[in-house]
């Protein structure tokens, strides 16, 4: 757990020009998370939202100098590992992790084979990476990576491929996130499954959209800082789930790339930004100016103040409307744990504050 106020985050990973996915995916989703993003390169990555040209590996040697540069400096509250490459890298980082005090939570994001089918680990790194799924405290595979290291046959349906998971959470005496995005369903729900058989399932809505490039990194990399800062597995995929359901419901505005297109991993702190920016400031600026465009209420203003100070609120009531928690109040889409926590503040409200 971290001691500061933000979890230290190690991601050992492979790297995205195009930035929405590998190392620059985990850097933006540790921050969004609140940690302290680091990384280690092992794989230098040319691929774009339109898929993998080449990969290039350096020396071993220099991973080595790289995790070694990190670990004698700064002290590590949580490890994502995403691409590996091939067997002696998966072996030198099997050695790092041995290095690192007992408590510090590992989530393995078991880069095999991304979800365009371009293989991103050479087949003779397989076993390694299976071997390794043991010494971490959580997977995190597609369900072609899900079927590779079980030697299985693909999941169809999110309760085959937890099915799936049970079996290989005993045999590898770890938690494993089964995640449903890819399943031809409404739903994307994710769920961990522990070890001992044990599963909690992340409610999650589709969202009608192509651009989910990155998310298996971007996931992984924010369930490592969540646990990084304390929560338990089923409290930092619950954060993780929500969070990057957000991501992808924001994705489209980002316009980035002609294929599949990167999740906007910083939504939250852009939405406060442009809020910020809004803002009436009337005393700084000597003028009270009125946003434009902004929705008349169905009842008509009392009187002219009222109707300023509806005015000077209206950008903010757009930003409410537009708040992914309201959005799915609105639709029915909003899971049972959110809707519970909302009625539980409502019944606050009626029972207390209202009478004043």
């Amino acid at each position: 757990m971290a001691k500061g106020n933000y979890p230290r985050v190690l991601s050992i990973a492979g790297t995205d020009p195009t930035g929405g996915a590998g190392i620059q995916a985990d850097l933006k989703s540790i921050a969004a998370a609140g940690g302290y993003g680091m990384n280690v390169v092992t794989a230098l990555v040319a691929q774009n939202t339109q898929g993998v040209r080449s990969v290039h590996v350096p020396p071993v040697e220099f991973l080595q100098e790289q995790l070694d540069a990190v670990i004698d400096d700064v002290e590590i509250d949580a490890v994502k590992i995403g691409m590996l490459a091939d067997a002696a890298i998966t072996a030198k980082v099997a050695d790092f992790l041995r290095r690192l005090p007992e408590d510090v939570p590992v989530v393995l994001d078991p880069v095999m084979v991304a979800t365009s089918g371009d293989r991103l680990l050479e087949q003779e790194a397989e076993q390694a990476v299976r071997d390794l799924c043991s010494r971490v405290d959580i997977i995190t595979p597609n369900l072609k990576e899900l079927a590779v290291l079980t030697n299985t046959e693909e999941a169809g349906d999110l309760e085959q491929a937890i099915a799936t998971a049970k079996q290989w959470a005993k045999e590898a005496s770890t938690a494993v996130v089964v995640k449903g995005g890819h399943l031809d369903s409404d739903i994307a729900d994710n769920a961990v499954v522990n070890p001992d058989g044990s599963v909690h399932r992340v409610s999650s809505s589709r969202v009608d959209t192509k651009n989910t490039h990155g998310t298996g990194c971007s996931l992984s990399s924010a369930l490592a800082t969540r646990l990084g800062a304390g929560d338990s597995h089923t409290a930092a995929l619950t954060w993780s789930t929500h969070w990057l359901h957000e991501a992808i419901v924001h994705a489209d505005a980002l316009q980035v790339g002609k294929g599949h297109g990167p999740v906007d991993h910083l939504h939250r702190s852009q939405r406060l930004m442009r809020a910020a920016s809004t803002l009436p400031q009337p005393y700084l600026s000597g003028s009270l100016k009125e946003p434009e465009n902004v929705e008349q209420p169905r009842v008509p203003a009392a009187g002219p103040h009222t109707q300023r100070l509806w005015n000077l609120a209206g950008n903010h009531w757009e930003a409410i409307k537009a708040l992914p928690f309201i959005r799915a109040l609105g639709t029915g889409a909003l899971d049972k744990e959110a809707f519970g926590f909302y009625l539980d503040q409502d019944a606050q409200y009626l029972n207390a504050y209202s009478k004043a």
